[in-house]
This record gives structure tokens, C-alpha cells and sequence, in this order.
């Protein structure tokens, strides 16, 4: 063979490896795309094979408000509907009226995962860890709860321990965690014993001791200092907060991690 020869013979042979490598890719590529879809595509309010051999469970069907009550014990408020596979409040009068929305079971150590979403000026929250004590109205006064706001279009959006995915009035999340109006935010809790921690969007927005004197302190430090049964209960409810603004949600889940928080 001579050197032309050669030289084209070794050109030939890299572009039936190039075209073999490209054809390779695409196999491959095919073969991940359904897998892909699946996980991209899967219906909201629904638990993947792998949710459920981890223990999650539903905690909205995505049809109905099956499992849920208003904290004084009553059946749903009106204001709470679903609409399109999402739980929605329609209130718009601006005033918490108490009709806030809980589950029936309660729960002691948990993680909880959700999607929630305002418009501009919105304002709700998630209350756990809740129970209608003695002596006591109102979720608030037993129940800690994770923010959610429109941080930008709500007066609370400027005191920093009030913003989207704080521990109300105790920790001070990044401005950043939170989406815009508009637009869903996806929230997580992890509450185990002794220690509570909640994310907003993947970023961690709180992180504290519960059940002992550091948490104490921070209550003793916090707007909830006059309210005696706030964050004392090592199980409850988990709320939904009619603050009397419109907020929706979907995809609630939780996964029972022991009974008790303390």
C-alpha cells in the first residue's frame, strides 16, 4: 500500500468510527429519553415507585379535600376548593379569618415536601407540629410555621424573619430562595427529634434545636414569648393558613420518620 493509499485508508476508517461513536450516542440516547419523560412527565399528586418503598404518602389527592378539616374540627371552609389537580384558597378579603385548613392525622417526626404558589401580595403559611389546646384559638398559638409570601409585593417581604420559607419570626432566610409571585416554589420540612429543618427551592432556610432550652430562647426572643403552648407539642396537625389572600398548592407528601418531634 502506498502512503496516499494509507492515509485514505486510515481517514475512512476514523470517519466509520466517528459515524459508529454518533450512532452509539443516539442508542444510548433513545434508550434514556423514556425513563427521562417519565420522571419529567409524572402527573402532579402522585408518588413514584420509589416514594412509595420509602414510605411517602399523599397527603392532597389532587381530586378532593378527603383528609382534611378546619382547625376547629368542622368540615372545610368554602374557600377551600381544588381546581385542576390543586388545592386552592379563594379568599381575597386580606383577613385571617381561622378557617385555617388541617389535616386529620397528626404527626410527630416527619418529612414533608410540597409545592406552593401566590399571587402578588400573597401571603399563607404551612403550620406542623399544631393542636387546638386549652386556653387557646387560633393554629398560630400552638403551631410553627414556614412562611409563604410574595416577598416583593407583601409588607412582611421587608422584615426578614417574615419571608417565603422562614420559621416564622425566628430564622432569616436567604431573599433569594423565593420564586416570584406567580410562580410555584417547592418546600420541604424535616422535622426529627430534637431539630427542625426547612428548605425553600433547595436552599436551606432554617435549621434549629427543638424542644430544649436553645429553642426556648428563641421563642422567649420572638413575637410567640406571650403565647405559652407555641411550639411546646411533640406531635400534630399540619395546616394550610387561610390569611385571607388567594395560594394554591399541589403535591403535598409526607413520610412518617418516628412519633414524636421532642
Amino acid at each position: 500500500m502506498n502512503g496516499i493509499a494509507c492515509v485514505e485508508a486510515i481517514e475512512s476508517w476514523e470517519g466509520l468510527m466517528r459515524r459508529l461513536s454518533g450512532v452509539g450516542f443516539c442508542l444510548v440516547a433513545l434508550a434514556a429519553a423514556p425513563a427521562l419523560a417519565d420522571h419529567q412527565g409524572a402527573a402532579p399528586n402522585t408518588l413514584t415507585a420509589e416514594e412509595r418503598a420509602e414510605g411517602w404518602q399523599l397527603l392532597f389527592n389532587g381530586h378532593d379535600l378527603t383528609g382534611w378539616r378546619s382547625f376547629d374540627g368542622s368540615a372545610p371552609a368554602s374557600s377551600w376548593t381544588v381546581r385542576d389537580g390543586t388545592l386552592v384558597l379563594t379568599a381575597s378579603n386580606g383577613q385571617m379569618s381561622g378557617t385555617d385548613l388541617v389535616t386529620a392525622d397528626s404527626y410527630g417526626a416527619f418529612e414533608l415536601t410540597l409545592d406552593w404558589k401566590v399571587e402578588r401580595g400573597g401571603n399563607s403559611g404551612v403550620f406542623y407540629l399544631a393542636r387546638k389546646a386549652p386556653g387557646t384559638r387560633n393554629i398560630y398559638e400552638t403551631g410553627i410555621e414556614m412562611q409563604v409570601l410574595d416577598n416583593e409585593g407583601h409588607p412582611d417581604g421587608k422584615i426578614p424573619t417574615h419571608r417565603a420559607g422562614s420559621l416564622y419570626d425566628i430564622t432569616v432566610p436567604p431573599l433569594s430562595a423565593a420564586r416570584p409571585a406567580g410562580s410555584w416554589n417547592h418546600a420541604r420540612l424535616r422535622v426529627e427529634r430534637g431539630r427542625i429543618r426547612q428548605w425553600l427551592n433547595g436552599t436551606l432556610t432554617a435549621d434549629v434545636p427543638y424542644g430544649n432550652d436553645a429553642w426556648r430562647e428563641r421563642v422567649a426572643a420572638s413575637k410567640f414569648a406571650s403565647m405559652p403552648l407555641f411550639g411546646t407539642f411533640p406531635s400534630g396537625v399540619i395546616g394550610l393558613q387561610d390569611h385571607g389572600e388567594p395560594a394554591a398548592f399541589r403535591n403535598i407528601k409526607i413520610r412518617k420518620l418516628g412519633a414524636s418531634a421532642q
